[in-house]
């Protein structure tokens, strides 16, 4: 019988206009990671640009390492990546110009999300 594995869940709110605060959830996510803490980010508002085919290439915070690095390494450890459906269609972006590992998300499933963590961050 497995053990139920921790769970934490990073909601962010920023993109380019503060590459600090959008970069944080992905800093806390790599590092609940590397502990064996499952970490789910969930983009909302403005943060669904940071999941967009591109974008990531010009968003720098100061002191910490590229945002496009931090999300590559996110993903690559198997990181969940949940991108608010409402957000983008109301930004005008296209599921198909989401990155590979993006997973388009409505409400129940993020509600779920938070339910099932033992703590939720918002950022």
């Amino acid at each position: 019988m497995s053990e139920q594995k921790d769970k934490i869940v990073y909601i962010g709110t920023y993109a380019g206009e503060n590459p600090e605060k959008a970069s944080l959830p992905f800093v806390l996510a790599n590092a609940a990671l590397a502990m064996e803490v499952e970490a789910v980010v969930a983009l909302q508002g403005p943060a669904v640009y940071l999941a967009k085919k591109g974008y990531l290439e010009h968003v720098f915070a100061a002191g910490l390492p590229p945002l496009k690095e931090l999300m590559e390494n996110f993903l690559e450890q198997g990181g969940k990546l949940l991108v608010c459906v409402p957000c983008i269609r109301e930004r005008k972006i296209d599921e198909s110009e989401l990155i590979e590992g993006a997973e388009p998300t409505a409400a129940a499933k993020l509600t779920m999300e938070i339910l099932s963590a033992k703590a939720t961050l918002v950022y």
